[in-house]
């Protein structure tokens, strides 16, 4: 019998520094928010079953923002939560109809018939936020107000306390001083977060690791041109000075700072974003941080390829992956620093796919996929035990799990810790008891994304707020130089430190969008703006110029003219070249996925051609295209699922992939359509065209719905990952009036 796996989660919870503390205002309420849902919650699991190991990395400006709550600091979200339902003046009406909605609709929304019921009311897409304010009664802005807050609780929480799961049962027509005892409640909530990681890390359960202070792009602070490495042809700023000493400030204030609030120095760090380059080591290791874990794909680049996927996502030499290796840099102690190499699959699992799945389900794929691991390298490794690390967020993901995640989490734990041939473990216990044998001389520059820094330098965006970035470091230095008042020179470092964190930058560009761009690029600015004003100066005109293009972006395009697909599996361009189009990228803004799924491209519309019009008033096309031929491809899976928002209960469903003759049926209300009249072809890519009458659609109906790949219990992909692909059925005359507009 072999060493059991060793299977090493690191949660990495993360909020930026929201709070601008100069104006003393703080317009983001999502630290608390995530206190009281997933920073507790996720504490919770992991106490529920004391055998279980894991790492949870808690990033200092996280830290700091809880322990403001606790001290009775607040935000724009919390002031007007709190104020009386029947006093808010229009603005704070305004502010309550655009942003008391923020919460995942499918899974945080509509499972609760109040606050369905006021999130139709507020009639998105139909009506201002002034409009709307307008029909809402006195009882409807304070159920809003507590709801806004009370789907961001989590589940175990509720198992808990009896009170708060009654007053949830209550669902609606809250009193005032019962509004009051729940905000007195959140609170409480939020004071139980770092207390009870401390428990848990002095328990033995939980290594608790850290990030530099205000989670900064290290390899960028310290050399901009290090994105090169990773994209030769990239433009950089403009200016192109280093910030090494920035670099060096942030790793000590990050150790430093969560030494005093946990009584112990980080186990280990997850520097920002993953991302290393060999320059940044030393100074990580001069800390005193006994080990760094980051993506695969940067001990691939780092060894010529000696670790790899290939084109299906198949490992080489996946025995070097699943180790710990030493990093070329030394520790006062004199020990080598460490590095875990994240399996990225396993993690984009757990962030994009099983929330699809049944829970127990998922849990049983993870640890197969473990013990898997542990097969394919026990030969290789000569004895010693497979460290599988599994590094991701633990913050964003439980929003799309239709019970929060509570499901998985609990069956994953409790069947891990029951494993045979699994262990769950912390990754400073494994490196204690298995030294690495294997060393990095020159770690490549990367993050966790595609072993690159694209996202935070490679738009113009970006370069653009770098270069505003440098601007007032200049000014900053020169009235430092010029004997300022130490403590207004003090507080305007701590803007620019807090300015140089990676999520301003992750937010601009035209790849990702937090419904809110504009307010974190204002942020961005008004921090920079505020070290001029700390120190007597005026800020130059460019910090109140928008940086960011703050055009919402969209996950696929609409149809421009009719479609007029022939069926057979043959790519034509002519047939499609007037479909709508979605091309998976990151549609869920918080969390980036690493990993290609089985869906490379679908592209969909409608034929309303004269002929399909009088055989019955159209079809609804779609084609899916894969990584290669999408007859190979698909052969594997049980079936592609095309399922409808709009028109509710409606399914098609594509099956016999691998025989070469798919077999399409149309479900509505849970019955397939006998009369219905499908049509597939699968060979360099999947066809599909529908009857509008067999969907019950008619022109200038909406028509939403998603993709997906289906195997077994599991879902392998979907398009789009998130939501679903929203257009409207046109008329005859579409095109017509298209040319004419």
């Amino acid at each position: 019998m072999t060493a059991p796996a060793q299977l090493a989660f690191v949660w990495h919870q993360h909020q930026p520094y929201y709070p601008d503390d100069v104006a003393r205002e703080n317009p983001m309420p999502w630290v608390r928010l995530h206190c009281t849902k997933d920073y507790l919650g996720m504490a919770l699991h992991i106490k529920e079953v004391p055998e279980f190991r894991c790492a949870i990395n808690l990033v200092p400006s996280l830290l700091v923002q809880i322990n403001q709550y606790v001290e009775g600091r607040s935000d724009r979200h919390l002031d007007v939560s709190k104020m009386p339902a029947d006093g808010l003046g229009a603005g704070d009406a305004a502010y309550l109809m655009d942003n008391f909605f923020m919460a995942n609709a499918e899974t945080m929304v509509r499972p609760h018939a109040r606050y369905r019921e006021l999130h139709e009311l507020r009639g998105f897409g139909r009506s201002s936020a002034e409009d709307a304010a307008r029909r809402f009664t006195e009882r409807d802005v304070r159920d809003l107000q507590i709801w806004s807050n009370l789907t961001w609780v989590h589940e175990l929480v509720f198992e808990r306390d009896d009170d708060l799961r009654e007053f949830r049962e209550k669902g609606r027509h809250w009193t005032e001083s019962e509004k009051e005892w729940f905000f007195k409640r959140q609170r409480e909530l939020v004071a139980e977060v770092i207390p009870i990681h401390k428990e848990l890390s002095e328990g033995g359960q939980v290594d608790l690791t850290t990030t530099p202070m205000y989670h900064p792009i290290l390899p960028l602070l310290w050399n901009k041109e290090s994105a090169h490495e990773a994209m030769p042809g990239c433009p950089l700023p403009q200016y192109l000075e280093r910030y090494e000493e920035d670099a060096r400030e942030q790793i000590r204030r990050g150790v430093e700072y969560h030494t005093e609030q946990f009584g112990a120095p980080p186990a280990g760090m997850w520097p920002s974003e993953g991302s290393v380059s060999q320059a940044i080591l030393a100074e990580i290791a001069a800390a005193g941080v006994p080990w760094i874990a980051t993506d695969e794909e940067i001990l691939a680049h780092s060894t010529n390829g000696l670790v790899s996927r290939d084109g299906r996502g198949h490992l080489k030499n996946p025995d070097k992956l699943f180790r710990p290796w030493d990093l070329n840099a030394t520790l006062p102690n004199g020990e080598p620093l460490r590095a875990v190499f994240r399996d990225h699959a396993m993690s984009d699992g757990i962030g994009f796919n099983y929330q699809r799945m049944d829970p127990h389900a998922a849990a049983h794929d993870l640890l197969g996929k473990v013990d898997g691991i542990r097969r394919a390298v026990e030969e290789a490794n000569g004895g010693r035990p497979a460290l599988v690390p599994v590094v991701l967020d633990g913050e964003n993901c439980w929003e799309y799990y239709p019970d929060g995640g509570v499901g998985f989490l609990r069956t994953l734990y409790r069947e891990c810790v029951a494993h045979s041939t699994i262990n769950p473990v912390r990754v400073s216990d494994h490196i204690k008891e298995n030294p690495p044998t294997d060393r990095v001389d020159r770690l490549f520059a990367g993050s966790w994304i595609n072993h690159d820094f694209y996202i935070w330098i490679g738009h113009k965006e970006d370069r653009d707020g770098w270069d505003r970035l440098h601007e007032t470091r200049e000014y900053l230095k020169a009235a430092e130089a010029e004997d300022a008042d130490p403590e207004a020179v003090k507080k305007a470092w701590e803007e620019l430190y807090i300015a140089e964190g990676s999520d301003w930058f992750w937010w601009y560009g035209d790849d990702r969008s937090s419904g809110q761009d504009d307010l974190f690029d204002d942020l961005f600015r008004r921090h920079l703006r505020n070290v001029y004003k700390l120190l007597g100066g005026d800020p130059p005109a460019n910090l109140d110029v928008p940086i960011t293009n703050a055009e919402p972006k969209q996950t696929h395009t609409l149809p421009t003219g009719f479609v007029s697909a022939t069926p057979n599996g043959r790519p034509t361009y002519f047939e499609w070249v007037s479909a709508g189009k979605y091309a998976p990228g990151n549609d869920r803004g918080t969390m980036a996925i690493v990993t290609d799924g089985l869906i490379q491209e679908a592209l969909f519309g409608f034929d309303l051609t004269p002929g399909t019009v009088e055989d019955g008033g159209g079809r609804f096309c779609l084609r899916v295209d894969t990584n290669d031929r999408a007859a190979d491809d698909l052969a594997g899976l049980d079936a592609l699922r095309v399922r409808f928002q709009d028109p509710e209960g409606v399914e098609i469903r594509v099956t016999d992939l691998g025989d070469g003759t798919p077999v399409a049926k149309v479900i509505r209300g849970g019955k397939a359509v006998k009369s219905a009249d499908p049509r597939v072809g699968l060979d360099r890519i999947f066809e599909l065209t529908v009857p509008l009458a067999d969907l019950g659609v008619e022109p200038g109906d909406p028509v939403h719905f998603a993709v997906e790949a289906v195997r077994g219990e599991s879902s392998e992909d979907r398009a789009p990952r998130e939501g679903s692909i929203r257009l409207e059925c046109p008329n005859a005359d579409f095109e017509r009036e298209r040319w004419q507009a």
